[in-house]
């Protein structure tokens, strides 16, 4: 059950230090071909959204890494849960179907790293 959680772990934790990364560091332009619902949203959100991914991919990774609050990876795992169910409405309000497959996808992994990480 460890070495799943910390693939689980791992893979979102890269997934969201990348994305995050890209939505505090890059322009509205440079976002835009990638991420087309950053026009219908104010700049200042996307950068809080970028942080909060940068802060869940650390909350999932150093807690149980440090042995210190590992609870705190349960959470972690639990807010990219609701983040995703968040940005798969934004998706399906602006019609864009074909694009919440990645979103399903990420809304697993963060189910199975909050379970995994309550099973040890």
């Amino acid at each position: 059950m460890e070495i799943a959680y910390w693939i689980v772990a791992g893979l979102l934790a890269a997934f969201y230090l990348y994305a995050g990364g890209k939505k505090v560091a890059q322009s509205k332009e440079r976002l835009a071909p990638m991420m087309g619902w950053v026009d219908t949203v104010p700049m200042g959100a996307v950068r809080a959204i970028g942080a909060i991914e940068i802060l869940g991919a650390a909350g999932l990774v150093l807690p149980p890494l440090t042995g210190t609050a590992p609870a705190l990876a349960i959470f972690a795992a639990l807010g990219f849960l609701v983040l995703q169910i968040l940005a798969t409405a934004l998706h399906l309000s602006r019609g864009e179907t074909k694009e919440t497959g990645l979103n399903v996808s990420l809304i697993a992994l963060a189910g199975v790293a909050a379970w995994l990480a309550t099973a040890w």
